[in-house]
């Protein structure tokens, strides 16, 4: 009797250990450091370097209301009054947005790119998915408004997790007139589960529902939170899905299920052979295209 009150109190333990160790997992990701960064792009030609070094820029510094700076570069265009803010994935930095920034630079749009709360040369100690995101990127709307005026047109754009960000915040912000959203997850808690599966080779429950506690002790806000596919679907902003056909990381179906379930304008792409995040590598021509049609289609360009 003894010994099987010690085994469930062990089983309890582990179960306890492995939720704070998940729960740092979600965030706490680990980051790589921004030169990294910066080198592996240009390393990987994703952009032109020598056409990029001419771009007239201005490095950013934009407070947020959690009490860090966010660090970006702003690029204008001339006379223009089309802008749009690019929200880079997990782990990286802003330098993962300038394959698309060149797209949008080639349209005239003045440029915003920024590095998310706790990546990059931004503050912050966490990464909350979108949750506190989602008001920095606000932040950066109204720095942009200040810069260009009123009355410029507001676009976002993002990838994997700055994709969520970026569709988390069409529902707290109306002053976004489109988003692009690249290899988004449509719900937090579906693909923590099917990381947990794959990545760690458990069964999600309960050390997901234990990792959510932790997570609410330790960043005051919980996964159940994290929905993108239920923040637009009301909404009426028009948003082009993209997504990798290939993608392992964050499954396509849950771009084609946000497709599905949003009102209001909005298409979708799926880029075969492409795995996540590598859409506009495998097709720049298709990718450029099917922005360009968008952006077409709303009157923008």
């Amino acid at each position: 009797m003894e010994f099987f009150i010690y085994a469930i109190l062990a089983i309890i333990g582990i179960t306890f250990l492995g939720g704070f160790y998940f729960s740092s997992k979600v965030i706490k990701p680990k980051v790589n450091k921004y030169e990294f960064t910066r080198s592996k792009v240009i390393e990987n030609n994703e952009f032109d370097l020598e056409a990029f070094s001419k771009w007239e820029s201005e490095e950013v510094w934009i407070e947020s209301e959690y009490g860090y700076k966010l660090h970006g570069f702003y690029f204008p265009a001339e006379n223009s009054k089309k802008s749009i803010i690019f929200c880079h994935g997990i782990t990286w930095s802003l330098w993962g947005s300038i394959k698309y920034a060149e797209i949008f630079r080639e349209l005239g749009f003045n440029i915003l790119i920024y590095d998310h709360r706790n990546h990059g040369k931004s503050g912050g100690n966490n990464t909350t998915f979108g949750f506190y995101e989602k008001y920095d990127l606000s932040k950066c709307i109204s720095w942009l408004k200040k810069k260009v005026g009123n009355d410029t047109i507001i676009g976002t754009h993002g990838e994997s997790l700055g994709a969520a960000t970026a569709l988390q915040n069409l529902a707290i912000d109306s002053r976004v007139d489109f988003c692009v959203a690249d290899c988004a997850f449509s719900n937090l808690v579906e693909l923590l589960k099917l990381r947990m599966r794959k990545d760690f080779h458990l069964l999600p429950f309960p050390i997901i529902n234990i990792s959510n506690l932790f997570i609410k002790i330790r960043s005051h806000f919980s996964i159940n939170d994290i929905s993108p596919i239920n923040d637009i679907k009301s909404l009426k902003t028009p948003v082009l899905f993209i997504h990798g056909q290939d993608d392992r990381y964050i499954p396509p179906c849950m771009s084609v299920d946000m497709h599905k379930e949003k009102n209001g304008e909005n298409r979708l792409i799926l880029i075969p052979g492409a795995r996540h995040a590598q859409s506009i590598l495998m097709d720049r021509k298709r990718y450029k295209l099917g922005i360009t049609d968008f952006l077409a289609g709303l009157k923008i360009i």
